[in-house]
This record gives C-alpha cells, sequence and structure tokens, in this order.
C-alpha cells in the first residue's frame, strides 16, 4: 500500500513539476514575444528590411546564453536573483532590485499600450480605453482566489492561440525566406540601436527572470532539479525563437512587396499595418487578437516578476501580499500610461531599449557567481564551456549597451 502512495506521488509530482515548467515556459515566451518586440519588428523590419534578420538570430543567440545561465544559477542557489546579488556582492541587490522594478514599470507601461493598441485593432476601441481594459482584466486575474493557477492557464492558452494566428498571416504575406536566410548570416547594414533593442524587449530587465522566478516559486530550486529546469530553458528559448522568426517574416513579406508602413505618425500602428496589408480586414482583427493576448500576458509578466523582487527590501511577503501590491503594480503603470503624450509605439521600443541597458549589470553578478562564489551553489560543478559564453555575451551586451544609449533615448522624442 505504501509502494503504491509512494509511486502516486511520485508521478503527481513529476506531473506538477511539467506543468510548472510548461507555465513557466510560456511565461518566458508571451514575456520575449510581447507588445515591445512585437512593434519593435514592425518597425525594424520597415527600415532595415530583411537584413533586420541578424538582430533576429543575434537576440535568440543571446537569449540562449542569458536564460541558461539565469535559470541554472538562481535553481541551483534557491534564491531569487536580488537575494543571489547581495549574497555575491552585498548591496548590488538592491540595486539590481530597483533597476529591473523600474524597468518593468516602463516596460509595463508599453505593455498596457500595446493590450490598448492590440483592442483598437480588433474591436475599434480607443487605444486608452483598451489599455485600461486590459489593465482592469489583469487585476481581476490578480484578485481571484486562486490567481497562481490563472495565470499559468490563461498564459499558456493565449500563448499557443498567438503562435498559430502569426504562423497563418506568415503564409499569407509569402515572404522571401530565401534572402532572409541569408541576411541572417550576411547582413547588408547593422544597426546596434536595433539590436540592443530588440534584446532588451525580448531578454532585457524583468524578461530575463521571469520564467525563473516562477520554477522556484512552484518549489523546483535545488541541484536536484537542474536537468528538467535546463531542458525547460531550452524549449522556452526554441519556442521564443520561432515564434520571433516566423513573425519576422510576415512583416518582412509585406515590406518586401513595396508596401509603405507608417513608422513615425502619433497614430502609427505599423504592426497592425502590416497583417491588414497581409490579409486584408481578418489580418487586421487577428493581429489585433494577437497584440491583445501579448500585452496581456506581458502586463502579467512583467508585473509578477518585478513585484518578485520586492521580498529583497522585506522578506516573508505572503502570496497575497504579493499579489496586492501587483495589483497596485499595475494600477500605477496605468496611470502612467494614461497621462502620457508619447506615441505608444514609441513609447515600446524605448522599453526595450532600456532595458536592454540593464541586461549588463545583472549578467556580469551572475557571472561573477559562477566563476568565483562557488559556495553560493553548494560547490556545485557548473559547466564551464555555460561560463565562457556567458561572460562573452556579458561584454557584448555591455558594448552595445553604451553604442546605443543616444539612439534609445531618441525614441522618447519621436
Amino acid at each position: 500500500m505504501s509502494e503504491q502512495h509512494a509511486t502516486a506521488s511520485t508521478k503527481d509530482f513529476a506531473k506538477a513539476r511539467r506543468s510548472s515548467l510548461i507555465a513557466a515556459i510560456f511565461l518566458m515566451a508571451t514575456s520575449a514575444t510581447g507588445p515591445g518586440f512585437i512593434t519593435q519588428t514592425a518597425t525594424f523590419t520597415a527600415t532595415l528590411g530583411a537584413a533586420f534578420a541578424f538582430g533576429i538570430l543575434v537576440s535568440i543567440l543571446i537569449d540562449f546564453v542569458v536564460q541558461l545561465n539565469i535559470w541554472n544559477i538562481i535553481t541551483i542557489t534557491r534564491m531569487r536573483a536580488s537575494d543571489v546579488a547581495n549574497a555575491a556582492v552585498p548591496g548590488s541587490g538592491y540595486l539590481l532590485a530597483v533597476l529591473v522594478i523600474f524597468g518593468g514599470l516602463v516596460f509595463n507601461v508599453g505593455n498596457i499600450a500595446g493590450a490598448g493598441l492590440g483592442l483598437n485593432a480588433l474591436l475599434g476601441i480607443d487605444v486608452k480605453l483598451g489599455g485600461a481594459l486590459s489593465a482592469a482584466t489583469a487585476i481581476g486575474i490578480f484578485l481571484s482566489r486562486r490567481a497562481g493557477m490563472a495565470v499559468d492557464r490563461l498564459i499558456v492558452v493565449l500563448g499557443i492561440m498567438m503562435m498559430g494566428l502569426v504562423l497563418f498571416v506568415a503564409f499569407a504575406s509569402q515572404p522571401p525566406v530565401g534572402e532572409a536566410l541569408r541576411q541572417t548570416v550576411m547582413p547588408d547594414t547593422l544597426n546596434f540601436a536595433a539590436i540592443t533593442t530588440i534584446v532588451g524587449g525580448t531578454v532585457g530587465g524583468y524578461i530575463t527572470y521571469a520564467g525563473a522566478h516562477r520554477i522556484l516559486d512552484q518549489g523546483l530550486g535545488g541541484a536536484e532539479n537542474v536537468q528538467a529546469v535546463t531542458k525547460g530553458a531550452l524549449n522556452g528559448i526554441l519556442v521564443t525563437g520561432v515564434m520571433r522568426f516566423i513573425l519576422f517574416l510576415a512583416i518582412l513579406g509585406v515590406v518586401a512587396s513595396g508596401v509603405t508602413i507608417d513608422i513615425s505618425s502619433h497614430a502609427a500602428n505599423p504592426a497592425a499595418q502590416a497583417f491588414q496589408a497581409a490579409a486584408g480586414e481578418f489580418g487586421l482583427r487577428a493581429f489585433g487578437l494577437i497584440l491583445w493576448a501579448a500585452g496581456i500576458t506581458s502586463v502579467i509578466g512583467a508585473a509578477y516578476t518585478s513585484v518578485s523582487f520586492t521580498t529583497v527590501f522585506k522578506q516573508g511577503l505572503s502570496d497575497t501580499r504579493r499579489h496586492h501590491i501587483t495589483v497596485g503594480f499595475i494600477a500605477v503603470s496605468l496611470a502612467i500610461f494614461l497621462t502620457l503624450g508619447t506615441p505608444p509605439a514609441a513609447l515600446l521600443i524605448f522599453a526595450g531599449g532600456f532595458n536592454g541597458l540593464i541586461l549588463p549589470l545583472g549578467l556580469t553578478i551572475f557571472m561573477y557567481v559562477g566563476w568565483c562564489r562557488r559556495d553560493l551553489m553548494n560547490d556545485y560543478a557548473y559547466p564551464r564551456w555555460l561560463l565562457v559564453l556567458g561572460s562573452l555575451t556579458c561584454l557584448l551586451t555591455w558594448y552595445m549597451g553604451f553604442e546605443s544609449i543616444g539612439p534609445i533615448f531618441s525614441f522618447l522624442a519621436a
């Protein structure tokens, strides 16, 4: 009887772990392909054409190295990123937390703007009203009795729906796939601001830690879970990589056909124009649904992850208290969005760029832990090749950040 009970418990644990990993994968994937990435992809594809494929490739490679290192170190140490940083370099965790929370707030204002743009394309309602309705929906989810389960299920369902709709539009737009593949490795032009912005929009700021913190909250910390977590991270990177490239191809097909996409006017919604050109009225409505889904999941992801960093200032926060802080975080994001005069599309691009500037700091601390603070990982034999790749990526993100500060902040003046 006890053996049967033990077997059942093992199966239940395996099932729960799998569900938690799937939810973490889609939290990472939907955060990494949120409204910021969609708008950035449309804007930069319109200006750079097929050469932007190189930027997509770089973002995927950086994503691979960053996420594997972050997920593994957080899992092994059983500590959130800010606690890891404080243990390694006293005080740095507070700085990282402040930057990530501020970056998450900037991103969340953009995410609400994106959700508003989505409802505008889907239903024709005012962007600010759409943003307010979307923020209210996210708040309702966090106030529900089973908020954790509701978040997990909603993110998985909306993530799958987004992939299906983008794939349809990619086929409809008939992109020059051969040219895109060539420029993926041999681009005609290089634009560091574009690459830093797209990297920031996909793995910068809070996004870096979204999936890893979700895994920790589900009780999957410890070296014994590293293999499963690594597999989860790789699957997440695969899902986001495929999603990014399909979205890029969908918009490239429209740009290559000669359609001019407005990226400069106050009311510009570049991705909506591309989807409408590719698939008519259905394309516009499908885009609206995709952008709204990306927006609402990213609002949830940004708020959840940013608030997870507040625990460094006050340990032992209950789930209920954290959910209330999350609701407040979303409400503040909404208030800022409603009072800002910056066009939503420009705001989304700036948010990605700003979070791309935060990325090198957190990665530097984690590389220091990997190389010099094995005691924090209980002397776990951390893969040397992953540390080498992580360190090289860290240097690259610092370089791109310095090169891009001016152009990124110029987006706010757009």
